[in-house]
């Protein structure tokens, strides 16, 4: 019993978690979050760090846009597809003790459509200090590069140079 009642908590508090970050959304956006369809749809990814004010002020400079605040611990960055949050450590912590760790990040990779790769790759070079692979031009169809941001977070910058071709 002991058991279940630890595991209902962690399912407890990560769901407060779920609805503290809908809610930081949805009054960033002055809007009402709305219920979820059948389907799922990915529209927020959220780095957790120890420095929100570094990072956000990198992701600043890298997407050319501001980012909107909610208080010292939360700042997202509004693309025309989806949303880049970042939220502080310290506060992860309160809400799932022991659920994510700053700096750690080697799974994922941050992908973001840009107009042209080698102009971006040339505006960035100032910027970015941990580059991971220059520009190139993929088999699938796209040309891209990547880069490290401060916290060791894999991103991509990429384009399509033709067209997918889909297998027979």
């Amino acid at each position: 019993m002991k058991r279940f009642r630890s595991s209902a908590a962690f399912w407890a508090t990560g769901f407060a978690v779920a609805a503290l970050v809908l809610a930081l959304h949805s009054t960033i956006n002055g809007k009402a979050a709305s219920a979820p369809d059948a389907t799922p749809v990915l529209v927020n990814s959220c780095l957790i760090t120890a420095d929100v004010n570094r990072l956000a002020d990198f992701y600043s400079r890298v997407l050319g846009i501001e980012p909107r605040r909610a208080g010292p611990d939360y700042v997202e960055f509004r693309t025309s597809r989806g949303v880049l949050a970042i939220f502080a450590a310290t506060a992860q912590e309160k809400y799932i003790p022991g659920s994510a760790r700053p700096d750690q990040n080697h799974s994922l990779v941050l992908e973001f459509e840009v107009g042209d790769v080698d102009k971006e790759y040339a505006r960035l070079q100032g910027l970015v200090r941990t580059w991971v692979k220059k520009p190139a031009t993929q088999p699938w169809g796209t040309r891209s590069f990547y880069f490290r941001d401060p916290d060791g977070n894999l991103v991509d910058f990429f384009t399509t140079v033709q067209a997918r071709q889909t297998p027979q």
